[in-house]
């Protein structure tokens, strides 16, 4: 309370701030919602401090009661910005007006490659010249519908082995989350191991932007459940196959026109539409990567003119 009452602003950057917790996440629904309303309620009303909540996702909001509570937290912050369409028109539902909310890239968007490898590679991208598949598995236990959980694993082992048998396949996993929780990526890419035995798969350790980007620009394709995962891919014309696990994925995905390179996992699939969508981004894989890149490009411009914008938002009359 301290540091709100004697800060200049408060600012929430990217990131799921306005969502009810997904059920295997084992806390309230409304824990982060309860904790979100309490810091945007004392800045505004005791610190009377601005708030900025900038480029972030709204939802999943499932009950009357989460509804409720992001309602009261979006109407109190000065500037929103939101990162896709679902989040904007949820925000409308909440009954913002649209002059009080901006629809923006993901603010990752805003990094060029350079930002994550030293050595950024040739666009269109070219896969390695082993005689091996690399791929990069990122996978996230907090998926929407927990129940399709161990089908989803099946469904994925079942895919991956049809794959290797064409194709050997080596496998470096991704956690981009090893801490916080007791299901984190890094277990749960480490239990998976014991799933496909016949495949060579190199467990890794991910500390930072840098060593997740290198994983991702040392293999021929991602496999992904995580946005900044497949984000980095795109801003590195890395292509992907998404395993879209919510509603904010399944956003970009759309938004970067990657509909046909995807799958929801939260409901069974047959292993054959993993070996086709993998097999469509090989056979496309120089036009992915132009694809993927020059998309990239065009938000981070997108994103330049946003945030060059963002304090005229929060002061409109500055300057006047």
């Amino acid at each position: 309370l301290r540091y709100l009452q004697g800060c200049d602003l408060l600012f929430f950057g990217g990131g799921s701030i306005v969502k009810e917790l997904y059920a295997s996440v084992g806390r309230s629904p409304y824990a982060t919602l309860m904790m979100v309303l309490a810091i945007v309620t004392f800045t505004r009303r005791v610190a009377r401090k601005p708030i900025i909540m900038s480029n972030i996702g709204v939802g999943p909001l499932q009950t009357p009661r989460g509804k409720q509570l992001a309602g009261w937290i979006v109407r109190q912050v000065n500037v929103l910005s939101v990162r896709d369409r679902k989040s904007y028109d949820t925000c409308l539902a909440l009954g913002l007006t649209p002059d009080r909310v901006q629809l923006v890239p993901d603010a990752v968007f805003a990094n060029a490659p350079s930002v994550f490898v030293e050595r950024p590679g040739a666009i269109p991208a070219v896969r390695s010249s082993g005689g091996k598949l690399k791929v990069a598995l990122n996978l996230n236990y907090d998926i929407q519908n927990p129940d399709n959980w161990e089908t989803f694993l099946e469904n994925l082992t079942d895919g991956l082995r049809t794959i290797n048998a064409a194709q050997p396949l080596e496998i470096h996993t991704l956690p981009m989350q090893s801490t916080f929780k007791e299901m984190h990526d890094a277990r749960v890419l480490a239990e998976f191991r014991a799933h496909i035995p016949e495949i060579d798969v190199h467990l890794h350790e991910v500390g930072d932007h840098h060593q997740a980007a290198a994983i991702i620009d040392g293999c021929d394709l991602l496999l992904s459940e995580r946005l900044h995962a497949l984000v980095m891919a795109a801003i590195l014309g890395k292509p992907f196959v998404a395993l879209m696990y919510d509603v904010k994925v399944s956003e970009l995905v759309g938004g970067l026109g990657m509909n046909d390179f995807a799958l929801d996992i939260n409901h069974p699939f047959d292993p054959v539409e993993l070996v086709r969508r993998v097999d469509a981004a090989l056979e496309r894989y120089a036009e992915v990567s132009c694809h993927l890149a020059e998309r990239s490009t065009t938000l981070r411009s997108e994103l330049e003119e946003y945030f060059g914008t963002l304090e005229t938002r929060l002061n409109p009359g500055k300057g006047r």
